[in-house]
C-alpha cells in the first residue's frame, strides 16, 4: 500500500511507456540487419515472377498482326503468280495465232509466185511460137537459091529476128487500156406503161369499126390455120355414095343440139339455111367443123345439112362436129377407132349449172352479215 500514490498529483509511469513503444518498434521493422537475407529474396523473386507473368500478356497482341500481315503477303504473292501465268498463256495464244497468220500469208505468197511463174512461162512460149512463125514466113517468102553463102548474109536474118523479138516484147509490155465497166441494163429501153392501159392485153385496132383491119386479121388467121399440119386421111373408109344415100345423126355440146344429114355432093355446108362462113365467121370454128370429113377424105364428096339450136356459137360448132362424126359412123362403122382416137366422138357435157334458191349463182352464197 506504501507504493500507491497518496494523492492525485502523482502521475502513473505506464502510459508513458505505452506511448514510447511504437516509436521504438517502427525503426526496428524498417531497419533490418544485414544478417537476415531471407526476408529480401522472396520479395525479389515475387517481383521477377510478376514481371514474367505480365510480359507475355503485353507481347501477345503484337504477335497477331505480324501473322496476319504475313498471310496477306502470301495471298498477294499467289495472286501475282496467277496473273503472271494468265499473261503467259495469253501471250502464247497470241504467238500461235501470229504464227498461223504468217504461215497462211506465206502460202498465199507462194501460190501467187507460182501463178506468176506459170504466166511468165506461157508468155515466153507464146513469144517463141510467134517468133518461129515469123521466121517460117520469112523463110517461105525468100527463096533459098538467092541467098549467098557468105557469113554476113546469114547474120542479117538473126539480127532481124532479134529486132522482131524486141518489138514483140515491147508490144507485150504495153499495158492494156482500162475499160470502163458496163452498167447492167444500160442497153435496155425504158418501157413506160401509161395509166389505165393493160400491157398484157391484146392490141385492139385504133378504130373499132375499121372493117379492113378486121378482114386482114381474119385472113392472117386463116393462113395460119392452113399452114398447120393436117392429119393423114383414113384410106380404109368405104362409104356408099349412091344418089339417094342419106346418113342422119344428132350431135351435142353443152346445151347446143345439132341434127345432121350427110348426102353425096361437092362439100357444101348448109347450116340453118345459111352457108358455113355466114353462120360461123371464126376461122377456127370452121376448121373444127371440117375436121371429121377431112380425116375420112370425103370433104369434097359429101354435103352437110344441119339444124342447130341452143347454146352459143362455140357450142353449136362443137355440136355440129359431133353430129358429122356420128353420121360417118352410120355410113361406115369401121371408122369408129380412128374418130374416137382423134376425140371427135367425145361429147362435151360441160353445161352451166343451174342457180339454186337462196344463192346468188349456182354455188355463190351471199355475204354473211351478223346484224
Amino acid at each position: 500500500m506504501a507504493d500507491q500514490p497518496t494523492g492525485p498529483e502523482e502521475p502513473l509511469e505506464e502510459p508513458a511507456a505505452i506511448e514510447e513503444q511504437p516509436a521504438v518498434e517502427k525503426p526496428a521493422v524498417e531497419e533490418q540487419p544485414a544478417g537476415e537475407p531471407a526476408v529480401t529474396e522472396p520479395v525479389a523473386e515475387e517481383a521477377a515472377q510478376e514481371a514474367t507473368d505480365e510480359s507475355p500478356a503485353v507481347e501477345e497482341p503484337a504477335a497477331e498482326p505480324v501473322a496476319a500481315e504475313e498471310a496477306v503477303e502470301e495471298l498477294v504473292a499467289e495472286e501475282l503468280a496467277v496473273e503472271d501465268a494468265i499473261v503467259e498463256a495469253v501471250a502464247e495464244e497470241l504467238v500461235e495465232e501470229a504464227v498461223e497468220e504468217l504461215v497462211t500469208e506465206e502460202l498465199a505468197v507462194e501460190e501467187a509466185v507460182g501463178e506468176l511463174v506459170v504466166e511468165e512461162a506461157v508468155e515466153e512460149l507464146v513469144a517463141e511460137e510467134a517468133v518461129a512463125e515469123l521466121v517460117a514466113q520469112d523463110a517461105a517468102e525468100s527463096p533459098s537459091d538467092e541467098q549467098p553463102s557468105d557469113e554476113p548474109a546469114a547474120q542479117e536474118p538473126a539480127a532481124e529476128v532479134e529486132a522482131e523479138e524486141e518489138d514483140f516484147e515491147e508490144e507485150e509490155e504495153e499495158p492494156a487500156p482500162r475499160v470502163k465497166p458496163a452498167v447492167p441494163g444500160a442497153h435496155l429501153e425504158v418501157d413506160i406503161v401509161p395509166e389505165g392501159v393493160d400491157p398484157l392485153a391484146r392490141e385492139a385496132p385504133a378504130d373499132p369499126y375499121a372493117i379492113e383491119e378486121y378482114a386482114e386479121d381474119v385472113a392472117e388467121a386463116q393462113e395460119e390455120v392452113a399452114e398447120e399440119a393436117l392429119p393423114q386421111p383414113i384410106s380404109t373408109a368405104a362409104i356408099d355414095l349412091a344418089a339417094g344415100a342419106r346418113y342422119r345423126a344428132t350431135g351435142k355440146r353443152k346445151t347446143a343440139i345439132a341434127r345432121v344429114i350427110l348426102r353425096p355432093g361437092s362439100g357444101v355446108y348448109l347450116v340453118n339455111g345459111r352457108t358455113l362462113e355466114e353462120h360461123f365467121p371464126r376461122a377456127t370454128l370452121q376448121r373444127n367443123i371440117r375436121q371429121p370429113l377431112e380425116t375420112v377424105g370425103y370433104e369434097e364428096r359429101m354435103d352437110v345439112v344441119a339444124r342447130l339450136h341452143g347454146g352459143g356459137i362455140s357450142a353449136q360448132a362443137g355440136a355440129l362436129r359431133h353430129g358429122v362424126s356420128r353420121a360417118l359412123l352410120e355410113a361406115d362403122p369401121n371408122l369408129r377407132g380412128e374418130l374416137k382416137r382423134r376425140g371427135f366422138l367425145t361429147r362435151d357435157s360441160r353445161a352451166k349449172e343451174r342457180k339454186k334458191a337462196g344463192l346468188k349463182k349456182a354455188r355463190k352464197r351471199p355475204q354473211f352479215s351478223k346484224r
